[in-house]
């Protein structure tokens, strides 16, 4: 940080900021009049849905809007200095020294065909013309302070022999090797485990701390913007709508679209029956479709017509707050205290006869040794073991970190896999060891999976009618086309799709209604038994309420059974009445959602639940960031799997944890752990998280 710099003023400053992007349609405006301040040493947390113009902003800070991106109006000034006069070589002087950003995917900002070392080694070479000594000592450095295990190993990899998480704090180390003023992260934890996640977030809070670094974090995670800001922005259409200390925007939000998003995430105190969660009603607008007045109006409680719609919203301050300001009309006259009138108490799905047994199923895949299939053979331990079974009408999550074995199960589950060994009766039928070419209609039909990629899952030259339709045909549903019609018809009202959307064609769909028609199809058949893996994952919390919702109501409607695979323990808290932690292939802790999420906990539980970021400045939890990364399933550890990251270790005598794997014991109610440590540790254990 420049040494003359007055430590009172912002860093950041960004004053009636607008961006326009110029297509063959016109001029289309993405950010109007947005301001926003960020003072030196602090880390300013951007929040909203996609498409509300965090990553615009962004960009715009680092002045990489691409060929159709432009500023129109405003101002971003930088230590004083506006960067929107700038020539391209004075920018060039600052981005990667002063100001540093920090994208999603980490693989995109890693050249694959450059060693680690040499990668970080470049930035201190370039902008500050450092010897290739000093650059590769600091390079050095750098990766030890990012947490790093064994740096000279690491120097000396390729990006592609690094795990994700490995592979983004590589990124952050990059940032940080010109020890910048500024640090823009750009959703930087969405595609990594909650346990990773956890490490990063810890690593970040630290090294702004250490070096002094002010930081713009973007993230719709609200959960992660407690954990890491000091003071939040609330983003809604292009418009900043809220904005003040982030413990007082959490507790005393004063616009209704924070107050939106904070119903639509399950906290600890949601309930799927008792108190559901409530999406926001309609969809973002568009750009060109933006209303006159309050942008937020047509989806607004409190809208009132001829007020809310007359004029342009100016931000005002709210008294006695920390720089807290809101852009609504209404702030000062709503109860914000009051219940939300939409909230409607749902019955309980009963749960019904045994429809899924797995016993003792493994499923292991044979590798070669060599680049070309020479050398010895090797095996993968992708499932060990596992033995479970699923009810009628009953949710049952899967959790775990990624590369724990939760994909593999569903597969063999789909026939897309054979199993090695075991049994997997559904129904009244083994199918462990018949591919889905050999299935019966009747069972293709009854077990279905909802990926997590709805962009990935449908076919882009087909209209959204005709890929259901396509499933009927398949599934040999409906005696003609009318009956498939009107039975495709009455899929998309299932899935509260306007009809009107069997025309479209999947680009003209946001990314909640594609995983509605995802969920359309895999309903088509009438299925009994549904995998939905990591369904809600790519979607904003607002629409993740809604699919959530859907699938319960489906669900009710149905008596479905619904295997939900998800490393995101606030929504399986939310919506699951079983848990099954995997780990390493194997069930590691199995039980009710209660008993699951209250102590005694497995080690590896105990890790997930704390690790999880909770948005309610009410709620504490016990910080446990696991050291490593999951061990590989090619050669996994002796004993018991999880020993290698296990904080209850030493409990153990006799070093059973490193020679013997550990049997499943049955504790009060049926609860499951599969674990040494003695009743009486067990017995002993306190609560992760608790409500204050």
């Amino acid at each position: 940080m420049s040494d003359n710099w007055d430590a009172s003023k912002p860093i950041l400053q960004i004053e009636n900021l607008s961006i326009s992007f110029f297509t063959r349609l016109g001029e289309i405006p993405a950010v109007m009049d947005f301001s926003c301040n960020v003072m030196a040493g602090e880390a300013m947390g951007l929040v909203g849905e996609s498409g509300c113009g965090k990553s615009t902003v962004a960009l715009a800070v680092m002045r990489d809007l691409g060929k159709n991106g432009r500023i129109v109006g405003g101002s971003i000034k930088f230590k004083g200095r506006d960067l929107t006069n700038m020539s391209q070589e004075e920018l060039r002087h600052l981005r990667g020294s002063e100001m540093a950003m920090i994208y999603q995917e980490p693989m995109a900002s890693l050249n694959p065909a450059m060693k680690i070392g040499a990668q970080l080694a470049e930035v201190p070479m370039i902008h500050q013309g450092m010897g290739k000594t000093d650059a590769w000592a600091l390079a050095r450095q750098i990766v030890a302070d990012v947490r790093l295990p064994d740096p000279d190993r690491i120097l000396n990899a390729y990006p592609h022999q690094l795990s994700g998480g490995q592979q983004q704090r590589i990124v952050i180390a990059m940032a940080l090797m010109s020890k910048p003023a500024l640090l823009i992260l750009d959703e930087p934890t969405t595609a990594l485990d909650v346990t990773v996640e956890a490490g990063i977030v810890d690593l970040v809070k630290d090294l702004g701390t250490k070096y002094g670094t002010s930081m713009l974090f973007i993230s719709h995670n609200l959960g992660l913007i407690l954990d890491v800001c000091d003071r939040l922005c609330v983003m809604y259409s292009g418009e900043a709508v809220e904005t003040g200390n982030v413990r007082e925007v959490f507790s005393t939000m004063r616009h209704p679209y924070t107050q939106a998003l904070f119903r639509s995430i399950p906290l600890p105190s949601a309930d799927k029956n008792a108190s559901p969660l409530i999406a926001i009603p309609g969809n973002f607008p568009l750009p060109h479709e933006r209303p006159n007045g309050c942008n937020f109006g047509p989806r607004c409680d409190y809208f009132e017509k001829g007020r809310c719609n007359a004029q342009d919203i100016p931000m005002s301050a709210v008294p006695n707050g920390d720089r807290h300001a809101s852009r609504c009309l209404k702030w000062s006259e709503i109860d914000w205290a009051a219940p939300p009138a939409l909230r409607t108490q749902k019955p309980k799905t009963p749960i019904g006869p045994v429809v899924l047994k797995m016993e003792d199923l493994k499923k292991y895949y044979s590798t070669g040794g060599g680049a070309f299939g020479g050398g010895a053979k090797k095996v993968v331990k992708a499932n060990e073991t596992l033995s479970f079974e699923a009810h009628e009408g009953e949710t049952l999550a899967i959790v775990g970190e990624s590369g724990c074995g939760k994909s593999t199960f569903a597969k063999v589950l789909m026939g897309l896999e054979t199993a090695t060994s075991g049994s997997i009766m559904l129904f009244d039928e083994r199918v462990q060891s018949t591919p889905i070419q050999k299935r019966n209609t009747d069972t293709v039909s009854s077990v279905q999976m909802v990926f997590q990629n709805p962009f990935d899952t449908l076919n882009p030259s087909m209209s959204v009618g005709r890929q259901i339709i396509r499933a009927l045909e398949v599934f040999k549903i409906g005696a003609d086309d009318a009956a498939r019609e009107a039975r495709m018809l009455d899929l998309l009202d299932l899935v509260k799709l306007p009809r009107a959307f069997a025309n479209r064609m999947p680009r003209q769909l946001s990314g909640g209604q594609k995983q509605r028609v995802g969920i359309a199809r895999a309903f088509a058949g009438g299925a009994k038994v549904v995998v939905a893996d990591e369904p809600v994952s790519a979607l904003d919390v607002s629409v993740q309420a809604a699919v959530t919702d859907l699938l319960m109501d489906i669900q009710r409607e149905n008596k479905t059974t619904l295997l939900f695979i998800s490393h995101d323990l606030s929504i399986v808290r939310y919506l699951s009445d079983r848990v099954m932690v995997m780990y390493l292939g194997h069930v590691v802790e199995m039980g009710t959602t209660d008993q699951v999420f209250q102590p005694p906990y497995h080690p590896y539980t105990e890790a997930l639940l704390s690790a999880v970021p909770i948005a309610d400045p009410k709620v504490t939890r016990k910080r446990i960031v696991l050291q490593g990364d999951i061990p590989s399933a090619v050669n996994p550890p002796p004993g018991c799997p999880f020993q290698t990251r296990c904080r209850w270790k030493t409990q153990v005598a006799g070093g059973l944890c490193d020679t013997q794997m550990p049997p499943l014991r049955t504790l009060a109610g049926g609860h499951q752990i599969k674990c040494h440590l003695d009743d009486k540790i067990l017995a002993e254990m306190e609560p992760v998280i608790k409500m204050a």
